[in-house]
């Protein structure tokens, strides 16, 4: 007998379209597929057989954040398959700053209405984050929440692992004076501050569609631009040089990311010119007229990632991170002093 429920689909839960979800989800989900998957989605748990050869003290790492009201514009764009790809990046940016490669994430997708189309819409852009970051999706859930939330609506949330050698995890105790700090562009306002973004832009009375000439798109594009995800680059740097510290610019921007990766007495000394922002921030801060010390303490103004070597091994770093396709550059460095962050 076909598993359906009349009583639960006139309460507003059509579970056979969860079944439909997952058959059209499956072919995104077999492009995640790496060595050490062992299950299938649809079981109870995702189940992953790690490779821990080479490694003397395996230790995994693990992450959780969602999309936050980025996902908002996706609603008001009717554009679903790119925060897929911010879910799995702000979890996987996270663990990279161990030092931890992402071996496998799961999604949990909460929506009013579960149109299967769409919740598999929203599941190929997790899929094309897995794929960028190297790791497998083995699992997730979708929950339908009629009543509680409108049916248009969702709520993306995700969940990854990492491993890492213990030996070889990033603890930040070796940074130095004198170590040089190595931006990683962003590919934009990535999945933070949204809740000001869509204040400023008020994007519910606004056409996001329209071409903006000093965005070079439409501000709905702008908006829209998945998060980047750095994990390959930080690999192959970390094959290359030493790193002794990785701070993801997210949410709290320079001033609360930043010191999460330095010891006490140490400042990090930013060359405020030095940084490539882009237009969309300019944009922002002025019909926002939002203040410097208030746009570098919500959003990463052109900086995704920030990564302190010794000036010895900056050369070797950043040829390693221009070889893997990441246009890194310097824009400050380590000195002593207890402010922990200044921007000259």
């Amino acid at each position: 007998m076909r598993s359906f429920s009349e009583s639960y689909r006139e309460a507003g839960v059509d579970i056979t379209a969860g079944y439909e979800g997952v058959k059209l989800m499956s072919a995104h989900v077999k492009r995640t597929m790496i060595p050490g998957v062992v299950s299938d989605i649809g079981g109870f748990g995702g189940l992953f057989a790690p490779d821990l050869s080479g490694m003397r003290e395996p230790v995994l790492v693990s992450g959780t954040d969602g999309v936050g009201t980025k996902q908002r514009i996706a609603q008001l764009l009717d554009k679903h398959d790119t925060v897929g790809i911010d879910c799995v990046a702000m979890c996987v940016n996270d663990i990279i700053c161990c030092g931890a490669k992402p071996i496998f994430f799961l999604d949990y997708i909460a929506i009013g209405k579960n149109v299967p189309e769409k919740v598999a819409t929203l599941v190929s852009g997790v899929a094309e984050g897995c794929v960028q970051a190297g790791c497998a999706l083995i699992g997730g859930e979708t929950a339908e929440h009629p009543g509680t939330m409108a049916p248009e609506d969702y709520d993306l949330a995700g969940f990854a692992v990492g491993i890492v050698d213990k030996p070889k995890v990033i603890d930040h105790s070796a940074t130095r004076p004198g170590d040089i700090i190595l931006a990683l562009p962003s590919s934009g306002i990535h999945s933070n501050g949204y809740s000001l973004v869509r204040k400023v832009f008020d994007v519910e009375h606004t056409d996001l569609n329209v071409y903006s000439g000093e965005l070079g798109q439409t501000l709905g594009e702008a908006l829209l631009t998945p998060t980047k995800i750095y994990v390959k680059p930080v690999l192959a740097c970390m094959a290359a040089a030493n790193i002794r510290g990785i701070s993801h610019i997210t949410g709290g921007g320079f001033y609360e990311n930043l010191p999460r990766c330095l010891p006490a007495g140490l400042t990090a000394r930013i060359e405020k010119a030095s940084i490539r922002t882009q237009p969309i921030f300019h944009l922002l801060q002025r019909m926002g007229d939002i203040s410097d010390h208030d746009m570098f303490n919500t959003y990463n103004m052109g900086v995704g990632m920030a990564v302190i070597v010794a000036k010895s091994d900056a050369d070797k770093a950043l040829s390693a991170f221009h070889a893997a396709g990441c246009s890194a550059y310097i824009i400050g460095e380590i000195v002593p002093g207890a402010e922990r962050v200044v921007l000259c």
